[in-house]
C-alpha cells in the first residue's frame, strides 16, 4: 500500500514537472553557489525581501477594511485597531515592519559598500538598490497620511510643502500631490493610490530585476582585499561556461544556497519577525492620533524617525535658502553614492566610498539625535505632545461610547466634547483674568496671579466653603484681584461669618450644601442624594436671620434686596451659561459688573462654545 501510494505521488510529480517544468524553477531558485560557504553576513538581502513580503501581505489584509476617504479613513483605522479581531496586531506588524525595513535597507547598503559589491559588473544592480531605497522611503511617506490623523496630516503637509521649492515645477508638483489647492479627500485618495498601487508595483519590478542581476553575478565575498586581488565571485573561474551553479559547486567545493545559506536566512527572518512582534505586543500596536483637523494647528507634528534627520537638517537653512538643504546638498550626496562604482575601481576610491558612507550615516544619526534632544528640551513641544496624546485617547473613549461614531465622522466627537474643547476655550478666552486650579486650563503657568477667581470646582461644596472662609475670600482665588475685594460680600464674610459660633457654622455648612445642590453637578450627584435631608434644611436656612443670604440675593423667590446674583439655580448649566453670556444682566451683577465681557452679545463666544465651556467647568463628560 505504501509503495503504491509513493509511486502514485511520484507519477503525479513527474506529470506536473512535465507540464510546468517546476523542478528546473526550484533548482534555479534554491541551487546557488556560495563562494567561501554560507555566512551570516549574507542574510541581509533575504531578511529585507522577507520584510517587504510581510508588508505586502499585511497591507493587503488592511486594505480589505480600509476606507480611503476623508470622512471614513480614520474611522476605518479605528475599526481595525479596536473592533476587528486581531486588527491591532495586524496593523502593528505592518507599522513596525516598516521600521524594520528601513533598518535592514541601511544594513544591506552598508554590506554592499563594505564588500565592494557595487563594482563591475554589478553597477546596475547597485543603482537598482539605490532606487529601492527611495521607493521604500516614498512608501513610508505616503503610508504616513493614510490613518488621516493629526500627526500624519500635519507631518505630510509639512513634507509636501518642500515640493514647492523645486525650481520651475514646484507649485505644480505640489498641486499634483495634494490634488488641488488644499489638503483633503483628493490628497488622501492620491496618496492611497501611490501607496497601495503605483509604488508596490514599481517595487515588485525593481526587486525582481535586482534579484535577477544578483543571481547573474553571484555573491560578493569580501571587502577591499578580495576585490583588489580578484578573488570575488564575479570572476569567470567561479562559474562554468554554461552558467550551471551545480557544476561550479562541484568544481570548486564551495557552499550552496540550499540548505546551507537558506537555513541562516530563515533564522534571520524569524529573528526579525520575533523582534517586530515584541515591539507590537510591548507597545499595544501602532499609534493612532486624533482625527485630522485642518482647523486645529498641531504643534506636535513630526515625521517618522527615519526622516527626522532631514527635519533637523532644514533648521540650519534660513528662509530663502531651503532649496540648498532640501534639494541641492541631498542631490549631491545621492549623486556621489550613485558614482561609487566608478570611484571603486581603485583601492583608494573604494576606501573613500566606505568612509563617505560611514560619514553620511554618522551625520544622519547625529542630526536625528539632535532633533529628539531639542524636542525633549522644548516645553512647548512636550506640552503639545501631551495634549495630542490626551486627544487621541479621548476620541477613542468617545468612539467606544454607547452612541459610537456619528455619520458626520469621529472629528465631530472631539468638536462636541467639553473635556477636549473646554480647556482650549478657557485658555483662549478666560485665562487672561481667571485661572483653573492655578493654570490656564491647559497646564500653562502664569507669570503673575490672575485678577479674577479660580474656577476649578466652581459651585461645588469645596469651592463655596472657600468663598465663605474669612481667610480666603479676599485672596486671588476668589475676589482678591477684583473690585469686589472691597465690597459688601467680602466685608460680610470677614466680619459676620468670622464671628459665627459652632452652631452657626453647622448651619452654614448645611446652607453650602443646599446652594451647591442648585448646580446639580454630575460629580456631586451621589453626595447630593445622600444628603437630601440636610440640603432641604440648608435651603430653609438660606433665608434665615442666622445665615441671611436673602438679605442681598434672591433665592427661590425670596429677597430683601437684589444686590448680587440670583442664587436660584446657582451654578446650574442654564445659570452658568446665562452668566457667561452676559454677566451685566440684572439677574447677575448688573451695572456692578467688574470688567467681565458679555461673551454672547459681544460675539466673543458662540452659544455652542459657551455650552462646551460650561460643560467642562461643570465636569459634564
Amino acid at each position: 500500500m505504501r509503495q503504491a501510494g509513493a509511486g502514485g505521488v511520484k507519477l503525479l510529480l513527474e506529470w506536473l514537472d512535465h507540464r510546468t517544468g517546476y523542478r528546473r524553477l526550484v533548482r534555479l531558485a534554491l541551487v546557488e553557489s556560495i563562494p567561501g560557504g554560507a555566512r551570516w553576513r549574507y542574510v541581509w538581502g533575504s531578511t529585507l525581501t522577507f520584510a517587504i513580503a510581510v508588508q505586502f501581505i499585511t497591507g493587503i489584509a488592511l486594505w480589505a477594511s480600509y476606507s480611503a476617504n476623508a470622512l471614513g479613513a480614520w474611522e476605518s483605522v479605528y475599526y481595525i485597531e479596536n473592533v476587528m479581531a486581531g486588527g491591532w496586531m495586524l496593523r502593528g506588524i505592518h507599522h513596525y515592519m516598516a521600521h524594520a525595513t528601513m533598518v535592514l535597507l541601511v544594513l544591506h547598503l552598508m554590506q554592499v559598500v563594505v564588500a565592494g559589491a557595487y563594482k563591475a559588473p554589478r553597477e546596475v544592480n547597485f543603482w537598482f538598490g539605490i532606487a529601492l531605497l527611495h521607493l521604500v522611503l516614498a512608501l513610508s511617506l505616503t503610508g504616513y497620511l493614510l490613518p488621516w490623523d493629526q500627526k500624519g496630516y500635519w507631518a505630510t503637509k509639512v513634507a509636501t510643502s518642500i515640493a514647492t521649492i523645486t525650481p520651475v515645477i514646484g507649485p505644480a508638483l505640489q498641486e499634483v500631490l495634494v490634488g488641488g489647492a488644499d489638503y483633503g479627500h483628493l490628497t488622501l485618495t492620491r496618496f492611497f493610490a501611490l501607496h497601495a498601487g503605483v509604488l508596490p508595483g514599481a517595487l515588485i519590478l525593481l526587486i525582481a530585476a535586482h534579484v535577477f542581476l544578483f543571481r547573474r553575478h553571484g555573491v560578493t565575498t569580501g571587502g577591499l582585499r578580495s576585490q583588489m586581488d580578484g578573488a570575488g565571485p564575479g570572476n569567470a573561474d567561479e562559474r562554468d561556461e554554461g552558467g550551471d551553479p551545480e557544476a561550479a559547486s562541484a568544481r570548486t567545493g564551495i557552499g550552496q544556497f540550499w540548505p546551507d545559506q537558506a537555513l541562516r536566512d530563515a533564522v534571520a527572518c524569524l529573528t526579525v519577525m520575533a523582534a517586530v512582534l515584541f515591539l507590537v505586543i510591548r507597545s499595544g500596536g501602532a499609534p493612532l492620533g486624533a482625527p485630522a483637523d485642518a482647523a486645529e494647528p498641531y504643534a506636535a507634528a513630526r515625521p517618522e524617525w527615519y526622516f527626522m534627520f532631514l527635519f533637523q537638517w532644514l533648521k540650519y537653512f534660513p528662509a530663502g535658502t531651503e532649496i540648498i538643504g532640501a534639494l541641492v546638498i541631498p542631490g549631491v550626496v545621492v549623486a556621489l553614492i550613485a558614482l561609487m562604482p566608478f570611484a571603486g575601481k581603485w583601492r583608494l576610491g573604494h576606501r573613500f566610498n566606505v568612509g563617505f558612507t560611514g560619514a553620511v550615516l554618522a551625520g544622519i544619526a547625529l542630526l536625528t539625535w539632535q532633533a529628539y534632544a531639542q524636542d525633549r528640551a522644548d516645553p512647548d513641544f512636550v506640552a503639545a505632545q501631551h495634549e495630542a496624546e490626551a486627544a487621541a485617547a479621548r476620541v477613542v473613549e468617545l468612539a467606544a461610547g454607547p452612541d459610537g461614531i456619528p455619520p458626520s465622522g469621529a472629528l465631530t466627537l472631539l468638536r462636541n466634547d467639553p473635556l477636549t474643547q473646554g480647556p482650549r476655550l478657557f485658555a483662549d478666552r478666560c485665562a487672561s483674568c481667571h485661572s483653573y486650579d492655578g493654570h490656564d486650563g491647559l497646564g500653562g503657568e502664569f507669570a503673575e496671579p490672575r485678577t479674577a477667581a479660580d474656577l476649578k470646582g466652581f459651585a461645588s461644596r469645596e469651592w463655596l466653603t472657600g468663598l465663605l472662609d474669612p481667610e480666603q475670600v479676599a485672596t486671588p482665588r476668589y475676589f482678591g484681584g477684583t473690585d469686589f475685594a472691597r465690597g459688601r460680600m467680602v466685608r460680610m464674610v470677614q466680619s459676620r461669618i468670622a464671628a459665627f459660633d459652632a452652631a452657626q457654622r453647622d448651619d452654614l455648612a448645611k446652607a453650602v450644601k443646599a446652594l451647591s445642590a442648585e448646580a446639580a453637578l454630575p460629580y456631586q450627584a451621589a453626595l447630593d442624594e445622600a444628603d437630601r435631608d440636610e440640603i432641604a434644611e440648608g435651603a430653609a436656612l438660606m433665608a434665615s436671620e442666622s445665615i441671611g443670604c436673602t438679605e442681598c440675593h434672591e433665592y427661590r423667590g425670596t429677597a430683601e434686596q437684589n444686590l448680587g446674583p440670583v442664587l436660584t439655580g446657582f451654578g446650574s448649566r442654564e445659570w452658568l451659561a446665562a452668566f457667561i453670556r452676559d454677566p451685566s444682566h440684572p439677574r447677575f451683577y448688573g451695572d456692578r459688573n467688574d470688567r467681565m465681557p458679555a461673551f454672547g452679545p459681544d460675539e466673543i463666544l458662540s452659544d455652542a462654545e459657551i455650552g462646551l465651556l460650561v460643560g467642562w467647568l461643570r465636569g459634564e463628560w
